[in-house]
């Protein structure tokens, strides 16, 4: 038996590619930058989680957007209609429309044609070419108002506008690094690393910034066509709504310095058609008050004293040094085309971010020395190939992620380290299978080919429904819990090279070239749990009744005292607080409690020197929740001046809502896309007896997270789907040798058969389960608050999923079986029994009782 040469030479540049690839990943950068410049230089992206920052999600307000629209479309209607001739007697708006009503009923068709030249073409999606505006008529009375179409047109234009003036924003003011990208169809996602100030990020990225000169009313006297407005220190002025100057006008501004108060202040230059309109303004205007109007909120009110020609001007106020930098950034970007809400906002530490770094690769370490360890006792020589392609399974996994430019977060580790346990399943049951063929008395060559064909199947259907649970995670998913789903997805992809098609043909090759006859895979410990006969269905309703007690229980527990929903489902104010000493939290909960932010709940994570603080949604916009953290973290400073804010979440309503829907429904799709994946492949008792033990399976991991206080947030939702992939793939292993056994031993009672499976697969249980426990266990002790919702309910997990593979998914497929028996010999047709037949088999079979 040979393999062919191209192949070994093919197998062997993919590996040193990957290894060149994934090389620049563990060099310095003093070493990077001397490597020749034809070698690859990339390395994996690391998260904010990893390496601290800020990351904002901002969402475009429709509501004002449309508001803003239709003030320019009311301008635009009377501007119409007075160049016509058309004479209305009242032009409003009203609501989202404006309303026309028109002296004489008989022009209506003519204003309706002048309105309607108004409307733009929608130019992309599915809407495109239709007008953007609704124009009826009603008699005298003509409404003018965006479509949905229009709206929708409108949104998607103001995203694309945003995004460029938010770069344009964030580059003003030196970040290096940015992500700056579309999420969905309103939203905009800004990743800044480093350590950035939150609630100045705010100021930069929400506010509109949209800046204009009006003039105010005479005599102070309010009225139509006038708005009261405010300045900072509370001083209201009645501001006139016609716009003299636009802030799309400006051409440059810096911030400076007042000769005689040492103050900040922002001076401003227009372009040449905004300098000329300028000086005419003020030429007419001497003597009167005017106002600069930023966001519906006034500046500054001065008294024109002379024409200004020169084109500039400067804004005085309270400013410090900071919001002077800020405000003159915004005005040189230009002004966002509407309002942006901070629906989400997340700020990671540098110094956390470097311990998750250190936590992470520590804990990845000791678990992939764990799972090489147990393979190398459990297979002996033979374990050392395994290891081999263990350690290239990780350097491949690390290369792909550098090529796909994926961003390695510290959930995306777990999801390394879980594709490591998941990898070494596809060893246990090439090995096992081998050691199955080899006690049958097949030479070596016999037994590898037969042990590889006969586990390929199983590794397919095991790796198909785990791929099935990350496609889920990644398509619902957000932020760290998409990094999870690729590492762990790339990781199952990479194994079936590694695993399957690498150790196939070196382990022909080293039986080749040493000339065995008979290939004995030996451990180094005796250890031999074959050729057992234990009757595990005698124990079924014992199984099945303890299982539904504890699932039950586990419902109760979700109900009382329930789940402890983190800032991601409930939405508020989440702050990681690490203190040099023990942390008091009596003084603590006293102190903030103080405050009056409403409930704060406080809790200790990691360590006795790290609190987590949690403050409920604030009344009153995005400016509340900045001004609720700006108090949290001086109260904090005040009651410990040795603590320090090491990241704060802060979670609207809205997404917390969205987050929550999604995690319902990502578990349930990944259910449903399992459940038909089965049933194709097997038959629907198989499937039916996978669901109901992976319902079982579920509810027990969260009645988990219930008695032990765990956070459950979007990485306990991970840790769930990851759940669900992982005990299917474990009845799937079952199940495929059920499958098989039911083809060879046509006439043995079914019963039988399933008790023969479960012990003929019992070593490969064992052994995959435990080693996939050995690689989450370093994680759940090491790996930090960050995934510790991932990793300890995933290892209570993995004893679960083993043990109800045998004691749940088998005995349902027994009582379904039986129940076909009872139901065909029922039929007046015929008295015979009916096996459970795979569907390449047709139609299920009859047989003798």
């Amino acid at each position: 038996m040979r393999t062919s040469r191209w192949l070994v030479v093919t197998y062997t540049v993919i590996i040193l590619l990957g290894l060149l690839i994934a090389l620049p990943n563990v060099l310095p950068q003093s070493v990077l930058q001397r490597v020749p410049a034809w070698l690859p230089h990339e390395q994996v992206s690391l998260g904010l989680d990893l390496r601290g920052g800020s990351h904002l999600v901002l969402e475009v307000d429709e509501a004002d957007l449309t508001k803003e629209r239709l003030q320019s479309l009311l301008q635009d209607a009377r501007r119409v209609l007075r160049e016509k001739g058309i004479q209305p007697k009242a032009v409003v708006r009203s609501q989202n429309q404006i309303v026309v009503t028109l002296a004489d009923a008989s022009q209506s068709d003519a204003a309706v044609t002048e309105l309607k030249t108004l409307a733009n073409p929608i130019s992309t999606g599915l809407s495109a070419g239709q007008a953007d505006l609704d124009v009826t008529a009603n008699g005298a009375t003509i409404t003018v108002g965006f479509s949905r179409a229009g709206i929708a047109a409108n949104v998607d234009n103001a995203v694309q506008q945003s995004l460029e003036v938010i770069r344009q924003r964030v580059d003003q003011v030196g970040v290096s690094e940015p992500t700056i990208q579309r999420i969905g169809a309103n939203r905009v996602l800004v990743q800044l690393p480093g350590a950035q100030d939150p609630s100045r990020l705010r100021e930069l990225l929400g506010s509109t910034a949209k800046m204009s000169f009006h003039m105010l009313a005479p005599n102070n006297a309010p009225g139509p066509g006038v708005t009261m407005l405010k300045d900072d220190e509370g001083n209201s002025y009645p501001v006139l709504d016609r716009v003299e100057i636009s802030g799309d006008r400006l051409s440059d501004a810096r911030v400076s310095f007042d000769p005689n108060t040492r103050e900040p202040i922002v001076s401003f230059r227009f372009d040449s058609a905004g300098a000329t309109r300028f000086a005419e303004i003020t030429r007419q205007n001497v003597g009167n008050p005017f106002a600069i109007v930023l966001d519906n909120k006034v500046l500054s009110a001065p008294v024109i004293r002379e024409p200004i020609t020169g084109g500039s001007g400067q804004i005085s106020g309270s400013f410090s040094a900071d919001s002077a930098t800020t405000l003159a950034a915004m005005l040189r970007a230009g002004a966002l085309p509407a309002k942006l809400t901070v629906i989400e906002e997340r700020t990671v530490g540098a110094d956390l971010g470097a311990d998750a770094i250190k936590m992470g690769i520590y804990s990845g370490l000791v678990g992939f020395a764990l799972v090489a360890l147990f393979i190398f006792v459990l297979y002996g020589t033979w374990g050392i190939l395994a290891n081999i392609a263990l350690l290239i399974h990780t350097i491949l996994t690390f290369s792909a992620l550098t090529l796909v430019g994926a961003t390695l977060t510290l959930p995306g580790i777990a999801g390394v380290v879980l594709g490591i346990g998941l990898a070494v399943d596809a060893n246990v049951l090439i090995n096992e299978r081998i050691r199955e063929e080899t006690r049958k008395g097949k030479g070596a060559f016999a037994a590898i080919d037969t042990g590889f064909n006969r586990a390929y199947s199983t590794i397919i259907d095991g790796n198909m429904t785990a791929l099935i649970a990350a496609a889920i995670l990644f398509f619902f998913g957000s932020g760290p819990v998409r990094g999870f789903a690729v590492t762990m997805a790339l990781g199952l992809i990479i194994s079936m090279f590694t695993s399957v098609a690498f150790v196939r043909v070196a382990m022909i090759e080293i039986t080749r070239r040493r000339k065995f006859k008979v290939l004995n895979i030996r451990p180094l410990i005796p250890f031999s749990p074959y050729d057992k006969h234990i009757e595990f269905m005698k124990a079924r309703f014992f199984g099945v009744t303890v299982s539904a007690l504890l699932s039950i229980a586990s419902v109760v527990l979700f109900i009382h005292p329930g789940l402890n929903y983190g800032v991601d489902f409930r939405g508020g104010i989440q702050m990681a607080v690490k203190t040099q000493g023990a942390a008091d939290l009596a003084k603590f909960r006293e102190g903030l409690d103080s405050l009056g932010l409403g409930e704060i709940t406080l809790q200790s994570f990691g360590d006795k020197n790290s609190i987590l603080v949690r403050a409920q949604r604030q009344e009153g916009g995005e400016e509340a929740q900045t001004a609720a953290v700006t108090k949290l973290k001086a109260e904090v400073a005040k009651i410990d001046p040795t603590a320090t804010v090491e990241g704060t979440d802060v979670i609207g309503p809205k997404v917390s809502g969205e987050l929550a829907w999604a995690g319902i429904l990502s578990v349930v799709i990944a259910s449903f896309a399992m459940l038909i994946y089965i049933w194709v492949r097997f038959e629907w008792p198989f499937a039916v007896g996978a669901i109901v033990t992976l319902v079982l399976d579920v509810t027990k991991a969260i009645g988990f997270f219930a008695i032990t206080g765990l956070d459950f947030n979007l990485t306990a939702i991970a840790a769930i789907l990851t759940l669900v992939g992982y005990s299917v793939n474990d009845k799937v292993v079952v199940y495929d040798r059920m499958r098989e056994n039911m083809r060879l031993y046509k006439s043995m009672p079914l019963r039988e058969i399933i008790d023969k499976s479960i012990n003929e697969t019992l070593a490969r249980s064992l052994y995959t389960n435990a080693t996939a426990f050995l690689a989450l266990v370093p994680m759940a002790i090491w790996g930090g608050s960050a995934v510790s919702s991932f990793a300890i309910p995933m290892v209570f997990g993995i004893l679960v999923a083993g043990a109800s593979s045998i004691f749940i998914a088998a005995p349902i497929l027994l009582f379904l079986g039986d129940w076909r028996r009872r139901h065909a010999k029922a039929a007046p047709a015929t008295d015979e029994a009916v096996e459970i037949i795979p569907p390449e088999q047709g139609r299920p079979r009859k047989s003798a009782s």
